[in-house]
């Protein structure tokens, strides 16, 4: 959770809860990720590699740089037109792993936040999880 909250920021796009609810105005849109069916590696690809062309950035600091990214590099993201926004913080390959392992644990396939799933999220009853009826 400190990874997704804090390093990788990433509850600016796909809001606290994972569910897409944006935090900020100014961030674009990230997928609602309580309702993702990405496998785990598809989802440690996503995260390293990001999505071109889309507001999901990579976080792996080398992720375009000599192919390992869906076969291209930055000069084929250029002659594709396809931007890449700078992610908050480059993560290493076990950081990538560990937020994989959050998400799975604690956010997909775990359907919408309810009160309960809220206060399992976080650990205790925080005020956060306020606005979900008992």
């Amino acid at each position: 959770m400190r990874i997704f909250r804090t390093k990788a920021d990433c509850q600016a796009c796909h809001g606290w809860a994972a569910d897409g609810r944006k935090m900020d105005s100014q961030m674009p849109d990230g997928a609602n990720l309580r309702t993702s069916r990405l496998t785990r590696a598809a989802v440690v690809l996503a995260i390293k590699c990001g999505r071109p062309g889309t507001g999901m950035p990579a976080f792996d600091r080398l992720a375009y740089s000599d192919g390992r990214c869906f076969n291209m590099t930055q000069s084929d993201l250029r002659a594709k037109n396809l931007e890449m926004p700078d992610p908050p913080a480059t993560l290493i390959g076990r950081e990538i792993e560990q937020l994989a392992d959050f998400l799975f644990a604690k956010v997909i396939g775990k359907g919408p936040m309810t009160r309960a799933s809220c206060i399992a999220y976080w650990g205790s009853d925080v005020e956060a999880c306020q606005e979900f009826s008992q």
